[in-house]
C-alpha cells in the first residue's frame, strides 16, 4: 500500500512538472508596434536627467531609446531604464569617425574621392564628415574593435550601426541649396571608395584601374566592387555581436535602390536583425505618402523586420505626423523611431499619446 501511494504521488509530481512546462512564456512588450526615439546622450551620465527624459519617453508610448555612449554609460542607463521598462541600443556611428583620436593619428585609414582627396583632409559638405575607408585592413579592425567593445555591455536592445557607407555622392534635393550645390551628375569631390587598396584589388582582378575610365562612376563592376566592401564589413560586425548574443541593427537611408545610388549602401545585403530607413521625406521635397512607398519597398526587400525613422521637424503638422506613423504600420514597419522626441511640440506629443493608446488596445 504504502509503494501505491508513493507511485501516485510520483506520478501526480510528474504530471504536474508536464503542465509546467506547456504554460505560455510571458511576452516582452504588450505594444506589438514600437515606439522609439534617437537621442543624444548630453555629455556625462546624470541620473536626474535621464530620470526625466525617460519619464517623458514613458508618457509619449516610447519603449525604446537609440543613444550613442560608452560601456560605463551603458552601464548605469540600463538599468534606469528597464525600470520603466524602456531598452537602450548602443547608437554607433560606424565608418564616419569625427575626432576619433585613433584614427585620426593614420590618415592613411581614411576614403578617398575620385579627385584623389583624403576624407580626414578634405571633409565634404560638413566638418565632421572624416569618413574611413571600408577597405583597409587596419581601419575594418578599428571598427570591429568599437562594436567588441559595446559587446562588454549586457542588457542591450541590440549595438545599433549609424554612417555604413560611403560619403553622399548625391544629395538630397532640399539640402543641395545650403551647399550652393545643383548635383545632376556624381562630382568628384563627393564620388568615394578610391583608396589606393581599392583601386588595387579591383585591378587585380579585371586588369584596369578604374581611375583610368573615362566615366568610372558608370561602370557598373566598379560600384559592385565599392559595395561589396561595405556589407562584407557590416556582416563580420554582425557575426561579432552575434557570437556576444547581442542583436544589431542600423540606421539606413529610405529604401535600398535609392541608398545605392545616393551613398553606396547595399543594406539589403546586410545580415541585420532590424532596418531603421530614415525616411525624412522633406529632404527629397516627397509629401507624406512618399514615407509609406519608402517603407513598403524595404519591406518587400528585406526578411528582417523595419522599424521607419522619422523627421520631427518635417513632420510639425500633427495630421502629417499622424499620418506618416499609420502608414508605416500599414506598409508593414514593426515600429519607428523619430529624430527626436527630444523637440516635439504639444501637437505632436499629443499624437504619440493618442496612438500610444489607441495600438496598445488593439
Amino acid at each position: 500500500m504504502k509503494n501505491l501511494l508513493s507511485l501516485i504521488m510520483i506520478l501526480i509530481l510528474s504530471s504536474c512538472q508536464d503542465k509546467q512546462t506547456e504554460l505560455p512564456m510571458p511576452t516582452e512588450s504588450k505594444q506589438s508596434f514600437t515606439f522609439a526615439t534617437w537621442t543624444n546622450p548630453g555629455g556625462d551620465f546624470n541620473k536626474e536627467k535621464w530620470e526625466a527624459k525617460l519619464a517623458t519617453y514613458d508618457s509619449l508610448g516610447i519603449s525604446e531609446v537609440l543613444v550613442g555612449g560608452d560601456v560605463d554609460f551603458y552601464n548605469q542607463l540600463i538599468p534606469l531604464a528597464a525600470s520603466k521598462g524602456i531598452k537602450i541600443h548602443a547608437w554607433m556611428w560606424t565608418l564616419n569617425r569625427p575626432n576619433d583620436t585613433v584614427a585620426n593619428k593614420h590618415p592613411e585609414w581614411y576614403a578617398v574621392n575620385r579627385a584623389g582627396k583624403n576624407s580626414l583632409e578634405y571633409r565634404a559638405y560638413v566638418d565632421y564628415y572624416q569618413w574611413l575607408s571600408p577597405f583597409h585592413p587596419e581601419a575594418r579592425a578599428h571598427v570591429k574593435n568599437n562594436v567588441r567593445e559595446l559587446t562588454k555591455v549586457k542588457g542591450l536592445a541590440s549595438i545599433h550601426l549609424d554612417y555604413v557607407r560611403y560619403v553622399d555622392v548625391i544629395l538630397g534635393a532640399d539640402l543641395q541649396p545650403k551647399y550652393d550645390l545643383e548635383q545632376t551628375t556624381e562630382l568628384p569631390e563627393y564620388d568615394y571608395g578610391y583608396h589606393p587598396i581599392a583601386r588595387e584589388g579591383f585591378e587585380a582582378i579585371f586588369g584596369k584601374d578604374p581611375q583610368d575610365f573615362e566615366h568610372p562612376e558608370l561602370n557598373t563592376e566598379w560600384r559592385q566592387y565599392r559595395l561589396n566592401a561595405v556589407s562584407s564589413l557590416v556582416n563580420e560586425l554582425v557575426d561579432i555581436a552575434h557570437d556576444s548574443d547581442h542583436k544589431m541593427t542600423a540606421a539606413v537611408f529610405p529604401f535600398p535602390e535609392m541608398s545605392r545610388q545616393m551613398v553606396r549602401q547595399p543594406w539589403d545585403d546586410f545580415n541585420l536583425d532590424a532596418a531603421y530607413p530614415m525616411v525624412y521625406n522633406n529632404f527629397y521635397r516627397e509629401n507624406v505618402n512618399w514615407i509609406g512607398f519608402a517603407i513598403e519597398q524595404g519591406v518587400n526587400d528585406v526578411n528582417f523586420p523595419i522599424h521607419a525613422g522619422l523627421y520631427s521637424p518635417a513632420l510639425q503638422d500633427p495630421k502629417d505626423l499622424e499620418k506618416a506613423i499609420r502608414l508605416s504600420k500599414e506598409k508593414g514597419a514593426k515600429g519607428f523611431s523619430i529624430f527626436t522626441a527630444d523637440n516635439l511640440n504639444a501637437a505632436q506629443k499629443a499624437v504619440f499619446i493618442k496612438l500610444k493608446e489607441e495600438f496598445n488596445h488593439e
